[in-house]
């Protein structure tokens, strides 16, 4: 499901570093070098090349990024070097600091995770910033949406498949009472949705739809303004499709007068060695337009070639 494209014949890693140092040097940056190098490696190569280029030349790579490059590409290429554990980390923490969409944010890191990459995404943030994620969250959100977000930061679910139908029954009942009666911030639905593995919760919600009528998003559509309600749909959709929740934050970022380029950035620079390839075909599906399509029109120079290289385009 990932769109990343690696070379059937990877350089060496000290070739790689080489090339990058070539980037770097003379009257000018080679940012297309850069993106023909970093944006062809997977996860574990590009540490090694991190690793390899601080032995070699004494210096940080991330550093040497932030110097030679600018604006939404520099943003892009250093979130795609980091390890995926430390780029949660921080965008978490840019989110603790009220960043653009910092509730959406955080409750994306916490609910389309593996318990164990949200496990290394805390110890990394512990790592970095000297403090726990749990601590700052709380800290830093409130009311509802603290009552949400600290469970949902906090848990390790079990990530297996095996389900207890009589419990997904029970519960999707429960949800269907709280529901009912407006009460969206109930320490019952929160349990049930910070708590129960994604294929336990995906049960009690079509245990939902079969037994009340509706899917619980449409239940949950009494205000389209309201923010908690938005973040519960997005929890919702983050534990069960996270597929379809990444197109329509795409679309979103890309639609009207502007682009959210932030937002463009981090769904890129975090689905694309994930699933990728479904958030594509789930947003043409949706938009009758190809994600590169959408891309090219939206964004320019290096940032859209970067851009266009991790979501697999073939010219890129």
């Amino acid at each position: 499901m990932s769109t990343l494209t690696v070379p059937h014949s990877v350089p060496s890693v000290g070739e790689d570093v080489e090339q990058l140092r070539t980037a770097f040097s003379g009257w000018g940056t080679n940012e297309k070098l850069i993106v023909s190098i970093l944006a062809h490696r997977n996860a574990d190569q590009r540490k090694a090349i991190r690793e390899h280029y601080a032995s070699t030349y004494g210096e940080d790579l991330l550093k040497e990024l932030d110097r030679e490059l600018s604006n939404d590409f520099e943003r892009l290429v250093l979130l795609w070097t980091l390890d995926p554990a430390e780029r949660d980390a921080l965008l978490a923490n840019e989110a603790t600091k009220r960043w653009t969409s910092s509730n959406q944010v955080l409750m994306e890191v916490a609910c389309t995770r593996t318990s164990n990459q949200l496990l290394a995404a805390k110890q990394a943030y512990h790592a970095r910033y000297k403090k726990s994620l749990e601590e700052d969250v709380g800290y830093h959100t409130t009311g509802d949406f603290r009552k949400l977000l600290l469970p949902l930061v906090s848990v390790y679910r079990y990530d297996g498949d095996e389900v207890n139908m009589t419990l997904a029954k029970s519960e999707s009942k429960i949800l269907h009472e709280k529901i009912k009666d407006k009460h969206y911030s109930d320490e019952e639905v929160i349990r049930i949705l910070s708590t129960r593995s994604k294929a336990q919760i995906l049960a009690t919600l079509n245990h939902y739809k079969d037994d009340f009528g509706n899917d619980i998003e449409k239940d949950l559509e009494a205000d389209d303004k309201d923010e908690y309600l938005s973040l519960l749909r997005g929890t919702i959709n983050c534990l069960t499709y996270p597929e379809r929740y990444f197109a329509e934050v795409l679309r979103q970022a890309i639609i009207g007068q502007g682009t959210d380029e932030h937002a463009l950035t981090r769904v890129v620079a975090t689905r694309a060695e994930v699933d990728m390839k479904v958030i594509k075909e789930e947003y043409y599906r949706r938009n009758s337009v190809p994600l590169d399509k959408a891309i090219v029109k939206d964004t320019t120079g290096d940032y859209e070639d970067m851009l266009l290289a991790l979501i697999g385009h073939e010219e890129a």
